[in-house]
This record gives C-alpha cells, sequence and structure tokens, in this order.
C-alpha cells in the first residue's frame, strides 16, 4: 500500500538536493556581503523607496536577521520554492494519465485515493530536505561571521513555512486535476503563486486593499516578523493547514469521480 510513496519519495530526493545546493550558494553569497553591506547600512537603506520596504514586507533591513529575512527568505523561499512546490503537485496526477501509467496502477486494484494521497504525502522528501538543511546553513553561517541569529527563530521560520509551501502545492494538484495536461497545469500553477504573492505585495501598499491579501496564502507566511520581531503566527499556520486539507479533499473527490 506504500509502494507509490517510497518510489515517489525517491524520485524527490534529487530535486530537493540540487536545491539546497542552490540555497547553500545563495547564503554563501549573503553572508559574504553582509559585513560591508553593515557598514554602510543606513546609506543603502535610505537609497530604497519606502514603498519597496512595504510591498516585500522588509523591516529592520541593517541587521542580519532583517537582511537574510529580506534577502532569502521573503523571495526566494516565498515565491521561487512556493513555485517549485506548485510545480511538483501540478505533476502529480496529469503526467501518470497521459502516460497511461495511471492505468497500471489501478489495474492493481490500488484506489484513486489512496494514489492521490500517496503522491501528496511524498512531500514530505523536499519539505523535510530542504528546511532541515537550509537551516542548519542559515545558522552556521551566522555564526561563522559573528552575526549569530537566534536558532529558535530559525527553525521556527522553516516550521511555519511548511503549511505555506503544502498549500502551494495543493494548488498545483488541484489544477493538474482540473486542467488533465501537465503542461498547462504546470503552467497555470506557476502563475497563480506568483500573481498571489503580487497581490499580497499590493495589499500591503494601501489599507483599501487589505482584503486582497486576506485571500492570499503568502499573507499567512511572514519569514520577516519571525525572524527579526520572534512573532510566531501559529493560527495563521492552522489557516494553511486547513486550506491544504481542503484543496486536498476537493481535488481527490475530483479525481475520483474524473472519466480517465
Amino acid at each position: 500500500m506504500t509502494a507509490i510513496l517510497w518510489l515517489e519519495s525517491k524520485k524527490r530526493l534529487r530535486g530537493s538536493l540540487l536545491l539546497v545546493g542552490v540555497f547553500a550558494l545563495l547564503l554563501a553569497l549573503y553572508y559574504s556581503i553582509y559585513p560591508s553591506f553593515a557598514d554602510d547600512s543606513e546609506e543603502l537603506v535610505e537609497a530604497f523607496p519606502d514603498w519597496m520596504f512595504e510591498f516585500f514586507g522588509l523591516d529592520a533591513f541593517h541587521t542580519i536577521e532583517g537582511f537574510i529575512a529580506g534577502e532569502l527568505y521573503a523571495f526566494f523561499w516565498v515565491v521561487l520554492l512556493g513555485v517549485y512546490f506548485a510545480y511538483l503537485g501540478a505533476g502529480m496526477i496529469t503526467q501518470d494519465v497521459r502516460s497511461r501509467r495511471m492505468d497500471l496502477i489501478l489495474s492493481t486494484s490500488t484506489s484513486r485515493e489512496s494514489v492521490l494521497l500517496q503522491n501528496v504525502a511524498s512531500l514530505w522528501v523536499p519539505l523535510f530536505v530542504l528546511n532541515v538543511s537550509v537551516g542548519i546553513f542559515v545558522y552556521l553561517g551566522s555564526v561563522l561571521i559573528n552575526e549569530t541569529m537566534n536558532p529558535v527563530a530559525i527553525a521556527m521560520v522553516h516550521v511555519l513555512s511548511v503549511p505555506y509551501l503544502l498549500v502551494c502545492a495543493a494548488l498545483g494538484l488541484f489544477l493538474s486535476a482540473v486542467f488533465g495536461y501537465s503542461r498547462s497545469a504546470r503552467g497555470a500553477a506557476l502563475g497563480l503563486v506568483v500573481v498571489l504573492w503580487l497581490v499580497e505585495g499590493v495589499s500591503n501598499l494601501s489599507p483599501d486593499f487589505d482584503w486582497l491579501g486576506d485571500l492570499t496564502p503568502q499573507q499567512y507566511f511572514d519569514p520577516t516578523a519571525v525572524l527579526v520581531h520572534n512573532e510566531y503566527a501559529v493560527v495563521d499556520a492552522g489557516i494553511l493547514l486547513v486550506t491544504f486539507v481542503i484543496l486536498v479533499g476537493v481535488t481527490t473527490l475530483y479525481f475520483t469521480r474524473q472519466d480517465l
């Protein structure tokens, strides 16, 4: 009953390790430039327009916590990693259906619900590998440049990112069931994550658009608040988890009633 989970988990390991390498290189770059950045931080920060800080949710950019939150997490983790998980989710159903592999799997008396849920469960690999590895690198890098960050805050920013990344994957999963073609589903999933991020950024610029931000998953995961202010939005993480469960449930219902 777990053969699909085991197979899909192994397939996700290579991509996860490659992404760890990318984040390690980014961290090496950021930690190498931070000491010189800190010396001229006031002048550099003043050079940025105020709307940019509001749009990206940046704060205390002159500190190592604010710098890493802004440079690494606010864009690369929230947007690019969110896009990656949406991409994974969008390929879970469509690839097997179009290659007729799904027919072979279902012929073994494995239910559609089991196939879908085992695919979703295989996301534990990138979630575990990326969050643990990058979290360790973030802490060790701060120690090496004598700007030691709070390890609890680092751990919490990764723990709280899990529900957000799961929602991104669930959005891709839902689109894969709707579109039926992996290319269309993946393109739509990637575009949706980026659009939602832009909408959340715009909602930060004006109180009139606050309600728009509430409709985006990015609103419920704020790495800057965690690293800079040690604010752990557990309730927001719970909202994301509920959203993830609903999306997976709706997709499962749709998939089990769909003609393949």
